[in-house]
């Protein structure tokens, strides 16, 4: 922990007025305004794939990077207002492992919100999850923030009720991640309308903050990395001065800075995901300002874990990662270009090499 606390310390020191800061497997948002004592913090978690094999028997690994991330969010100082979890809390979307990962997150001593993952969803399409957690999109506001959880992985009408022969199959299909029957994710109208009217009673100079589990924006629709209505969304929110749409499922190192949105992912704590080798050739699929992970071994466990701190005053993006077994890294929001740079990983014309960052 004292490495973490200087890394943190040393982050401060630079850090701008609206902070996101994490570690992996846990982020750690502070949001800072002009009397300090309107300051106030929330941790976010994401993607534990909690899998259950039988009996009282789930997979070891997935349950110990959920356990670190509960423990380390209850040592957090300052200690936040709340904590979010951003989906995929089980694997397969079954009762026990959604009971087995309710049971660990019960051990923080924060008020928790969930957001809705594809794996937590397409077995009985949220109807126990909701009974756990509660509604599938909902907005809260806190301190002057207007916070808003989005339910973004649902998905055409046809796939969902008509194509499978069974449940399990759906939630099969829908849990592969490289697989020609999967769907694309979307936020769907019947959210959109709710979506709007929700921001038609905030005042524009309020600051957003959205979560969702799938981006948002439209990234690599092979790996299901994609939101099928993103502009729709996008469209809604463009009139705030500032937004930030924070985000799980993808298991790496993103970010990207749409007009008045900033776009950060969360790691996870269940394993970290490779750049697909596609896309150095799907560059039009791909946000120009979204880079590899900066990791050396996607098979270990945990390489690329680490902090992972995020500046977004004034919808812009600042990002250090102080990563525990690899280069520590910066990206700063670059006034001139209006975007952000990565000057170790990004160049202006850059073309993703994946292989180059394995």
């Amino acid at each position: 922990m004292n490495n973490i606390n200087r890394s943190r310390r040393n982050f401060l020191k630079t850090g701008g007025a609206l902070a996101l800061g994490g570690t992996l497997p846990i982020s750690l948002v502070e949001l800072a305004f002009a009397e300090a004592s309107q300051n106030f913090t929330f941790a976010y978690i994401s993607d534990a794939h909690i899998q259950h094999i039988k009996g009282s028997r789930f997979v070891r690994n997935w349950d110990r990077g959920l356990i670190r991330a509960v423990a380390e969010t209850n040592l957090l100082t300052p200690k936040p207002d709340f904590v979010m979890f951003g989906g995929d809390l089980a694997q397969l979307g079954s009762p026990a492992e959604l009971d087995h990962g309710a049971e660990i997150m019960s051990a923080l001593s924060h008020k928790v919100h969930y957001v809705m993952g594809e794996h937590d969803y397409y077995l009985d399409l949220g109807v126990y999850w909701e009974k756990l957690f509660g509604p599938q999109y909902h907005s809260f506001d806190h301190k002057g923030v207007h916070f808003i959880v989005l339910n973004s992985i649902r998905t055409y009408d046809d796939w969902t009720y008509n194509r499978w022969p069974g449940n399990e199959q759906r939630m099969l299909e829908m849990a592969g991640l490289d697989n020609p029957n999967g769907s694309p994710f979307m936020v769907g109208e019947e959210q959109r309308k709710w979506l709007k009217a929700d921001l038609a009673k905030i005042a524009k100079t309020t600051p957003i903050v959205v979560f969702s589990h799938s981006p948002l924006q439209k990234i690599y629709k092979g790996w299901n990395f994609w939101t099928e209505d993103a502009e729709q969304v996008q469209a809604l929110l463009k009139p705030f001065k500032t937004v930030s749409v924070i985000y799980g499922h993808v298991h790496q190192i993103q970010y990207n800075q749409i007009g008045n949105i900033s776009f950060n992912s969360v790691m996870a704590t269940a394993w970290p995901w490779p750049y697909p080798a596609s896309y150095a050739q799907a560059q039009h699929y791909l946000p120009k300002l979204t880079v590899p992970m900066n990791r050396a071994d996607p098979f270990f466990e945990r390489d690329a874990t680490g902090w992972q701190f995020i500046n977004v005053a004034n919808g812009n993006v600042d990002l250090n990662f102080t990563l525990y077994n690899n280069t520590d890294r910066v990206v700063r929001f670059d006034k001139t270009k209006k975007h952000p740079a990565d000057k170790d990983y990004q160049t202006e014309n850059m073309r993703i090499d994946p292989q180059q960052h394995y």
